[in-house]
């Protein structure tokens, strides 16, 4: 498929072969961000895992700082006082078999996070084949199934994102807009790095982080030296 002419044009703007700071990367990506509207900032993390393996999965689920520029649809599987519960944090969608039943007969999928109590999984677990492809299969690794779905809701409508490795072994996830300003998309790159360091497996062998590349909607990426990946305090303090 041949990029459109703003693409290319943006592929000349830069050296595509050279290894950025973090600063540097996010500073180009927000000068190639043309688009006609407020471009998501990706972060892609190469990882030295394999992820055939169980035990070297890298999956779960973190706040962003400064957010992610967008309120997530959040959909909650629950009953009784946790489903009020839900309502009163601002879910967008709350029930329990009659949303299994919406997803199963209508196909209702209109939302972008789903939440779970644990006494309801036994029904959500119908919807694996639905749910699960599209990253949507409520678990506890990623914080969305909890008897604490007001928390739940209040965090993922705010900037709370999930994160796993596909079947090669890569993580992306979003780290803001190209309206954000330096700061916020640095301090998001770094609580992302930061969280992949913390949860390493234990079984993870040789070079982690293998490759880091940060890109635009419809930008191209910018890689990262994978060497020089953690934010300091410093320099969120100078960039602040």
């Amino acid at each position: 498929m041949s990029k459109g002419k703003r693409y290319t044009d943006a592929l000349g703007r830069y050296d595509r072969q050279r290894l950025y700071t973090p600063g540097e990367a996010i500073d180009l990506v927000k000068s190639l961000a043309g688009a006609g509207f407020d471009e998501t900032i990706e972060l892609a993390v190469r990882l030295g895992v394999d992820p055939r393996r169980a035990d070297q999965i890298v999956r779960g689920s973190l706040s962003l700082p400064a957010g992610t520029g967008r309120t997530q649809r959040v959909a909650v599987f629950a009953s009784g006082e946790a489903a009020a519960e839900a309502r009163a944090a601002g879910a967008d969608v709350v029930g329990a078999d009659d949303l299994v039943a919406r997803i199963e007969k209508e196909g209702f999928l209109e939302f972008d996070v789903a939440i779970a109590t644990p006494d309801l999984m036994a029904q959500v677990g119908r919807l694996g084949r639905v749910l699960g492809p599209r990253g949507l299969m409520p678990n506890p690794k990623t914080g969305t199934v909890t008897t604490d779905v007001g928390r739940a809701v209040v965090e993922f409508r705010g900037g709370r994102v999930e994160y796993r490795t596909d079947r090669v072994g890569n993580v992306h996830v979003p780290i803001g807009k190209a309206s954000f300003d330096r700061a916020q998309l640095l301090e998001n790159f770094r609580a992302v790095i930061d969280e992949l360091l913390r949860v390493k497996p234990a079984a993870a062998k040789g070079r982690y982080i293998r490759s880091t590349t940060v890109s635009s909607t419809m930008g191209p990426g910018v890689k990262v030296d994978p060497t020089n990946v953690r934010v300091t305090d410093e320099e969120l303090a100078a960039t602040a």
